[in-house]
């Protein structure tokens, strides 16, 4: 048998905030995880030539989607036979992680969670329907910005909530109809204002005050969907205490429903979406916003040395879309 490698190069990395240090135990105590689980790489297939060189046949890309922080270049020996003879997009691609797409562009790795946490959720939770009222906190956001769009796709009613003026205008150029900035708005009084029929759709992932107001406003068989818990991931325990104390006959009187969404437990439905947003991306459909920190007073977010930059400026809420971070081939970056 004729050993043949496959090399992954890592070339952009997604910072973000994670919930899976209540699923997996970190290394050592922390606070909170920052997490890169999205990486955007360059495979490369290669064979040994009789001779011993080894001969470049065919160089594709794909996202991968990992539960780990680490970053690195991974080189997996594989070994010739009728179920690796396959061409390289099918070959990294035949676990449900994996999909090939068509350009390195960094916009494309927004999809891999964040995007797929939208659509899957709304999709298969939300089941949106034209005129409801859906409510998106964290909109401008690597994931509520792919909220905003699908519930307007649906041709729903969107509100989101921001935190500067500059995160509005960016939800008003995707379609958000009523952006808030709760930094000069009451959410509360907006909402009870501006949907007095209450909240058919809430893609929620702030938890804690938000969680609770959003409960309250929400309509007779409403949905709050919960996708996350973002003021809660710098605390000692990761989690944000909510009122639930009169959470049972609050949801019994509305015949309401609170469902959680945790991607892994979707992933058979992983590829039809991602195929879906790559279309809709390749079309012009979908906007994909990526924030490569060029507004830091530093520049871009270039190299892993940039990567604790990147994670102090997520936790500033600075960013609008989702944060990416460029791994050069050009640099050797030391940790």
């Amino acid at each position: 048998m004729i050993p043949e490698h496959l090399i992954l190069l890592s070339t952009r990395v997604c910072a973000g905030y994670s919930p899976f240090h209540q699923y997996l135990p970190p290394p050592f105590q922390v606070p909170t995880t920052p997490y890169l689980p999205k990486r955007a790489v360059e495979c490369f297939r290669s064979s040994c030539q009789p001779s011993g060189r080894v001969g470049f046949l065919s160089k594709d890309l794909l996202a991968s989607m990992r539960l780990t922080s680490i970053i690195q270049l991974a080189i997996m020996t594989l070994q010739l036979s009728l179920h690796v003879m396959l061409v390289l997009k099918e070959l990294v691609s035949c676990a449900s992680e994996k999909v090939p797409v068509p350009t390195a562009k960094p916009e494309f790795l927004t999809l891999i969670l964040s995007g797929a946490t939208a659509y899957i959720s709304l999709k298969k939770l939300g089941a949106l329907s034209e005129v409801e009222k859906v409510f998106v906190t964290a909109a401008a956001g690597g994931t509520g910005q792919f909220a905003v769009q699908f519930a307007k796709r649906a041709k729903c009613h969107v509100t989101g909530t921001c935190s500067s003026n500059e995160k509005a205008g960016f939800l008003k150029s995707i379609g958000c109809d009523r952006p808030i900035n709760y930094k000069t708005e009451d959410i509360q009084e907006v909402l009870r204002k501006e949907n007095p029929k209450g909240l058919d759709v809430v893609y929620e992932s702030i938890s804690g005050e938000l969680f609770d107001l959003a409960i309250n406003r929400m309509a007779t068989k409403g949905q709050l969907i919960v996708i996350g818990f973002i003021s809660g991931y710098q605390t000692a325990t990761g989690i944000q205490p909510v009122r639930t104390g009169t959470l049972p006959a609050k949801l019994l009187q509305k015949s309401a429903s609170i469902l959680g969404f945790f991607l892994p437990h979707y992933l058979s439905e992983y590829k039809a979406a991602m195929k879906h947003m790559l279309e809709m991306c390749e079309k012009g459909e979908l906007v994909c916003e990526v924030d490569l920190g060029e507004i830091t007073p530093e520049g871009k977010f270039v190299s892993l040395e940039s990567v604790f930059r990147a994670v102090d400026y997520l936790y500033l809420g600075k960013n609008i879309g989702k944060i990416v971070v460029e791994l050069p081939h050009s640099v050797s970056s030391k940790l």
